[in-house]
């Protein structure tokens, strides 16, 4: 037990002092004390940008209550939320928007950036400030891709293009990671379509070949994982007319090489 807190510091918190005693060490980041923040651990990088998707750990708790109502904090593999869509409370929005990469911080939401005069029976009584703790995993700034994929095909500059296919990307490996193999490809497939529309100058060419090795490379193995050999191989000849000594490209030919091979001797037996 941490006494200079009143709690427990851990993603199964006990809390036991007042939630007036804790704000008093808490920065009043909405200007009228409505949203109130510690930081427990430090995180790096830029904060959170508006209508990211984000990837975190949290608990809510009522005050004296020493079990969340709400926490996701045991889940292996938590869901990436987008903010104002996966994510509602007013206070939990505006708290991650001040949050950077690894941080880990608490949370105190007044009504009105919570659940507001009604509450949310059974859970959530009228006029309730809740706390929160919350850690931030990673987050993908997904805005600016949203917005290019909701405009007709126009002429963009280069840097937003590659910005957005490495975020299509990261989509990708998040899914995939999570064993959503089907989407993960859709989204790699969104990458390559968006990198299809660079007319590269000279100076741009490595840069943009460099980012399609990878989609293509990315796009060979989910096709695997699937067990599309055929297109894992197309994807895997792309990625070596582009580096013909990639390991990875010359791995994954060999891989849906070696199940033809077997597929063919099983049809002989």
């Amino acid at each position: 037990m941490d006494n200079s807190r009143g709690c427990f510091v851990s993603g199964s918190h006990t809390y036991i002092q007042s939630y007036q005693w804790l704000g008093h060490r808490m920065q009043n980041i909405t200007g009228d004390k409505g949203v109130l923040k510690e930081v427990i651990r430090d995180g790096s990088g830029e904060t959170v940008p508006p209508d990211s998707s984000v990837l975190v750990k949290f608990s809510g708790y009522l005050e004296h209550m020493d079990r969340p109502f709400d926490t996701n904090w045991f889940k292996k593999n938590p869901k990436l939320m987008k903010l104002g869509e996966d994510i509602t409370l007013r206070g939990l929005e505006i708290g991650l928007l001040t949050m950077r990469k690894g941080e880990l911080a608490r949370f105190l939401f007044k009504p009105n950036y919570a659940f507001g005069t009604l509450g949310c029976p059974p859970l959530i009584p009228p006029n309730s400030t809740v706390l929160f703790e919350v850690e931030l995993l990673d987050f993908l700034d997904s805005a600016e891709s949203d917005r290019f994929f909701d405009l007709p095909p126009v002429n963009c500059c280069f840097s937003k293009i590659i910005k957005v296919a490495e975020t299509e990307r990261e989509f990708g490996n998040y899914l995939f990671r999570q064993t959503r193999f089907m989407d993960a490809k859709e989204r790699y497939k969104r990458a390559s379509s968006v990198l299809n529309r660079i007319c590269a100058k000279e100076t741009e060419k490595d840069k943009v070949d460099a980012a399609r090795l990878l989609v293509f490379l990315n796009l060979s193995f989910v096709c695997l994982k699937l067990e599309h050999p055929d297109r894992a191989l197309a994807y895997g000849k792309k990625a070596l007319e582009l580096d013909e000594k990639n390991a990875k490209a010359l791995f994954r030919c060999g891989q849906k090489s070696h199940q033809f091979d077997f597929d063919r001797l099983l049809c002989c037996v």
